[in-house]
């Protein structure tokens, strides 16, 4: 192989050997030195330089080690994890891997394949990889698990990288390879992904949290250790088999706590969770399960609303467990985790775990979603933008369960309505839905469903999809087939307005040019030829009346060639060429585009060397801070506007409000120090400060205006070490 440096030594080999050791397994010795020796071909073939071509090994063994040890899928993954690069760059042909590894491996990279170059790190979000990677998803979602993994691993050795090339794997890591790890059930992955994340896009919040877990570990430990005791007395006494520990919660999901319910750490009592996990034979699980809770809630007393069965019920990812709160000492609120080693493992592991336990469970709800993502990508009419949109909302859905009469159970996002229930049983009595039944009372196709509600459904012939359904149903198989329908129908009605325009002009002896009837249709403001016939079919455009403007335009375009003559070169005048002048654009739009108008977004008030992107709206494009409240939503649903967008040059032409909070002492003269300073930093100019004083705290939202970003932390550097102050943080 490649020479190794002393350095990298110990890491290859720790790694070999762990691969080496999992592969042989399952895999006889010369079906592990084969792919061995391909791999030592592969490095000595590579065009880059050797170390470049061994470091990129490094990363593939790392993932390979990933889909292992962290996700649990089988020697086949592995193979086709290290061989992908080598496969890609055509040293090797899918037939080659076939006859030496197998038909799984084949299928993997293929699969890979299809995905497109998936070491290519441009926008992955927006582009055209994402159908690709979906497509394969529904064909093997081992592809997918192996593209997460890689991420995961990516996200983890970007400390060494420069910051775009962190915000841009953050970007997918955050919008896209986080949900998809959520709906698969990688809940650890989409954690550790999140946190990283955050870790790259706003390292003020979390290394405050992060600080102040660890000033509270000793503490946390303490309390879980005294809340822990007594349970496991209890439980001993039983005779069950069951390990007990306590999990402290990820800091993305302490931040969002603190964002939602807008308090300070300190108030925050639920920052970990008590985790039983029984060693349960299948057919005493349930039983074993809910005898604990039965012990927990007699020692402690529960929160009758904050109970969550998904024992009786499992999420549409495999998901099972019992979840209770409890008041625990010192009258803090304690959640629980109930669940069976199987139940834990594929908690841990998602979907692939839940293929291991196959034989447990007949029907798999995953396998239903797959088959409804398959039915979504199949519908050739929707566009990319439509397809991404209505799959990312699919994502972090939480659940309802609602009951036909005859009591068959369905799962559906919240939020659902009747319609969507409709559709969830079968497209054409979703297409003829008219009104429901919920729990014996008639209510309209648009209500909402709740947990438990009996549903029946009542059908007209006569009822045919309307565009405004589009407006209220949730799932993507309900939108889906709607588009498919309305456009079934448009297309039958451009057809016949088509006819009937062909008609009349031929009637009137008009010759239809094709190039002035789209001009026309573009004079009208259609953006497509179908929508022009639709409003002619819906008879809000009189057919004489389009006729009529057709001839207006024709006769224009005849006066305008008449009335052009040729210049004489004594009246000529030549136009002076325009001045260059210096721009000062500070923005550059999706790569390279500047001059472009924009607007910045008041909902984060972004400032020169904020992380940026920009959003298409229908006021124009607008500047967001990358860690925007509205980002997620904007990401997730609009992918598809999002712009690239970075500032130009070292330091801002324009000047910016930031707004800045200050909490401290209520002490004399500590607002006369804070303005003094302001006053005295160059470059700055307050333009407002409003004080609130209480038991002797005070809080301060001061406005400056401020160039860029260095600025601003050299001001809050500044403000700091004021005697008095205990915090200053940036509030927009």
């Amino acid at each position: 192989m490649t020479e190794i440096t002393f350095v990298d030594r110990p890491e290859f080999l720790r790694l070999y050997r762990r691969l080496y050791s999992f592969l042989r397994q399952a895999w006889e010795r010369e079906r592990v030195l084969h792919l061995k020796e391909m791999l030592q071909m592969s490095l000595a073939k590579a065009d880059k330089n050797r170390e470049e071509a061994f470091y990129e090994l490094l990363l593939e063994m790392r993932t390979a080690l990933i889909t292992t040890d962290e996700i649990g899928l089988k020697q086949p993954t592995v193979c086709a994890v290290l061989l992908f690069r080598a496969v890609r760059n055509d040293e090797y042909t899918l037939a080659e891997t076939k006859k030496l590894f197998g038909d799984e491996v084949e299928l993997i990279l293929r699969g890979l394949k299809k995905v497109g170059e998936f070491t290519d790190r441009r926008s992955t979000v927006e582009s055209e990889n994402y159908m690709r990677l979906l497509l394969s998803m529904a064909e093997d979602i081992r592809v997918v698990f192996i593209l997460i993994a890689r991420q995961l691993q990516l996200m983890r050795d970007a400390k060494g990288s420069d910051r775009s090339q962190r915000l841009d794997l953050s970007v997918e890591s955050t919008y896209l390879y986080a949900p998809l790890a959520h709906r698969l059930g990688l809940y650890t992955i989409k954690s550790e992904l999140e946190d990283l994340c955050l870790k790259y896009t706003d390292r003020e919040n979390y290394d405050f949290i992060a600080q102040k877990l660890n000033e509270t570990k000793r503490s946390r430990e303490q309390y879980i250790q005294e809340f822990i005791e007594p349970v496991k007395q209890r439980l001993d006494r039983t005779g069950l088999k069951y390990d007990i520990k306590g999990r402290t919660k990820s800091i993305h999901s302490i931040l969002n706590k603190l964002k939602k319910q807008k308090i300070e750490f300190e108030n925050i009592y639920d920052l970990f969770a008590i985790r039983v996990i029984l060693d349960a034979p299948a057919d005493q699980e349930k039983a074993q399960c809910w005898q604990v809770y039965s012990i927990i809630t007699d020692m402690y007393q529960p929160n009758p609303k904050r109970l969550k069965d998904w024992l009786s019920i499992p999420k549409s990812n495999g998901y099972e467990s019992l979840h209770i709160t409890v008041m625990g000492p010192k009258a803090r609120w304690v959640e629980v985790q109930i669940r069976t080693k199987r139940m834990d493992e594929i908690a841990e592991r998602g979907l692939a775990a839940h293929w291991k336990y196959k034989g447990v469970k007949e029907e798999s709800t995953l396998d239903n979603w797959l088959n409804s993502l398959r039915e979504s990508l199949e519908d050739k009419e929707a566009n990319l933008s439509q397809k991404l949109t209505d799959f990312k909302l699919d994502l972090y859905e939480e659940e309802i369960f609602v009951f036909t009469p005859k009591g068959d159970l369905f799962k559906l996002p919240k939020g659902a309505t009747v319609l969507d229930f409709a559709f969830a049983i079968h497209s054409k009595l979703g297409a003829t839905c008219m009104s429901g039944r919920v729990n014996g009372k008639n209510v309209p196709i648009k209500h909402q469903l709740k947990s438990g509600d009996q549903v029946e459904i009542n059908t007209s012939a006569h009822q045919t999809p309307k565009q405004d359904w589009l407006s209220f149903v949730v799932t993507s198989k309900a939108r889906t087939k709607i588009r498919q329908l309305l456009k079934e129908e448009a297309g039958k009605q451009v057809d016949i307005a088509k006819e009937t325009l062909l008609r009349r002009m031929k009637n009137r002896k008009i010759e239809v040019d094709d190039a002035h009837l789209m001009q026309l249709i573009k004079k009208l403001k259609y953006k497509t030829v179908t929508d022009f016939y639709v409003d002619i079919a819906a008879e809000k455009m009189e057919v004489n009346w389009v006729i009529d403007r057709y001839l207006e335009l024709e006769s224009k375009e005849e006066e305008s060639r008449d009335a052009h003559l040729t210049v004489s070169a004594e009246n000529f005048t030549m136009k002076p060429p325009a001045q260059d002048y210096k721009s000062t654009d500070e923005l550059v739009i999706d790569q390279n585009l500047t001059g472009i108008d924009y607007k910045l977004a008041k909902c984060c008030n972004p400032i020169f060397g904020d992380e940026i992107f920009g959003f298409v709206s229908s006021q124009g494009i607008k500047i967001h801070r990358i860690n925007c409240p509205n980002a997620h939503d904007l990401f997730s649903r609009y992918g598809y506007r999002v712009l690239k967008a970075r500032w130009s040059g070292t330091t801002g032409y324009s000047s910016y409000t930031v707004v800045l909070r200050v909490i401290g002492n209520d002490q004399i003269n500590i607002v006369a120090n804070l303005i003094s300073i302001i006053s005295k930093e160059e470059g700055v100019q307050m333009r407002s400060i409003s004080i609130d004083s209480n038991d002797g705290l005070f809080q301060g939202n001061i406005s400056v205006m401020i160039a860029n970003t260095s600025m601003m932390e050299q001001l809050i550097k500044k403000l700091k070490v004021v005697k008095g102050v205990k915090s200053v943080t940036r509030l927009n």
